[in-house]
């Protein structure tokens, strides 16, 4: 593989389910969007009555919509009604459909990783906590022939971290969280993806993600072959 398997990872194991799908995260793991979730949190905060800290920040990152938005009124000092709760969210959503609709941009090595994976046969869902609004937008720019299923965070009973999405997207394919390998750029998306029964290949983006027995991990997806996803599923397989 062109990239070494990092610490907590240990060689493939004998009698592994063997791989069947491969489950994306959307924002910052296959798009560059993490960014624009940064400029949309922070131009949130200013709207509710000042600016974001760093440390509610990085709490917010890939987390579901609701959480994310409750942690910035948190943030303030601020204990939102149902109306300001659902007000924010509604506000949010428009900012970012706008940002979105600007273009977005993808990460390294995405786009030939989800051509490699289709070509080979494999499932492909992607499962963000992104709600079905944006991800519709953000289907253009990653085309949605990529994907024989999409799950979003208002589309389960549970955004990541719970497992619900990944259960989802293999319950979807027909397949056993063990067969999958979800590929993650947050300590949240790690945590769901893993809590679901799934090896995690992590690609991270703006934080670093804790490693655990499950989890492998590698720099960047570009070079990233099937027979590196075969592998790698194998390492994290436990």
């Amino acid at each position: 593989m062109s990239d070494q398997l990092e610490s907590g990872c240990a060689a493939p194991l004998v009698g592994t389910a063997r791989l069947q799908a491969v489950l994306w995260d959307m924002d910052g793991t296959l798009l560059e969007s993490e960014q624009l979730w940064d400029i949309g949190m922070r131009e949130l905060s200013l709207h509710l009555g000042g600016p974001m800290s760093e440390e509610t920040r990085r709490a917010t990152i890939g987390g579901p919509l609701d959480l994310s938005v409750w942690r910035a009124f948190a943030g303030l000092g601020l204990e939102p009604t149902p109306d300001e709760q659902t007000a924010a969210e509604d506000w949010l959503n428009a900012y970012m459909a706008g940002l979105f609709a600007q273009g977005l941009r993808w990460r390294p090595g995405a786009q030939a990783a989800l051509d490699a994976v289709r070509e080979a046969g494999l499932g492909q869902v992607l499962v963000t906590n992104t709600g079905r609004r944006l991800c519709d937008v953000a289907l253009e720019t990653l085309g949605r022939d990529r994907f024989d299923h999409t799950v979003c965070g208002d589309e389960v009973p549970a955004g990541k971290p719970d497992p619900a999405p990944y259960q989802r997207a293999a319950e979807l394919l027909g397949v056993d969280p063990a067969q999958c390998l979800a590929i993650e750029d947050s300590p949240t998306g790690a945590t769901s993806a893993e809590a679901a029964g799934c090896a995690v290949l992590v690609v991270p983006s703006l934080v670093e993600v804790p490693g655990s027995p499950r989890r492998v991990f590698r720099s960047t997806l570009e070079g990233l072959t099937v027979a590196d996803l075969r592998e790698l599923h194998g390492s994290g397989s436990r």
